[in-house]
């Protein structure tokens, strides 16, 4: 391959889907999802000989190398998912350490990912998630509004009025027909919040 075509591939310049806002996001467009007993099961937990869990939505709320392959490989990533009812996005990291230009490529990232899993015909949640006051100005972009959008408590109640904040900055952004909460959401939470039991989504209890 030469490098002018190198320059032409689209894993290379990823800029095949619709996109919004000043950082060109691909959109997540909104789905009917069915919100009738709602599991999950974490992406590091499935394998290829499973079939009793393929009526579950696949969940990313583990550490990020554990998902890498879904932007670096996506074919492949797919081929591993697809059989499950739904995916939510992967929640690549949004730390307060990160300089701004990493959490916006984190966003990014998982906004390709949920286009490139639409566009192959899966149903899609959009993860959502924040960083400081800072990260508003993008980390809510490239998702439709009223979809149906998933939320990880993993760690926020140790900083429960950051998380409060941006969770009620995302009602008002996407305006979110539900909210799929993935561990205990705090009794200030607004929204049609549907909670999953994050040690039930995980079959090996670390």
């Amino acid at each position: 391959m030469t490098s002018t075509e190198f320059r032409k591939e689209n894993m290379f310049l990823r800029n095949e889907y619709e996109v919004e806002g000043k950082w060109g996001f691909p959109i997540i467009r909104k789905q009917n999802i069915d919100l009738k007993n709602v599991e999950l099961i974490a992406c590091s937990d499935v394998s290829k000989k499973d079939d009793k869990n393929i009526y579950k939505g696949v969940h990313f709320f583990v550490d990020d190398y554990r998902f890498e392959i879904t932007y670096n490989n996506p074919k492949r990533a797919l081929e591993r998912f697809e059989k499950y009812k739904f995916l939510l996005t992967p929640d690549f990291s949004l730390y307060a350490e990160m300089n701004p230009w990493r959490q916006i490529e984190s966003v990014g990232k998982a906004r390709w990912v949920g286009a490139y899993w639409q566009k192959a015909g899966k149903l899609v949640v959009p993860t959502v998630s924040w960083g400081t006051t800072r990260s508003y100005e993008y980390c809510f972009d490239g998702i439709e509004k009223h979809c149906v959008v998933a939320v990880g408590m993993i760690g926020c109640k140790r900083n429960k009025t950051a998380f409060l904040r941006g969770y009620y900055q995302m009602l008002n952004k996407i305006e979110p027909d539900a909210i799929i909460c993935l561990g205990k959401s705090f009794e200030e939470m607004n929204g049609n919040i549907i909670e999953v039991d994050y040690r039930e989504s995980r079959k090996v209890v670390r």
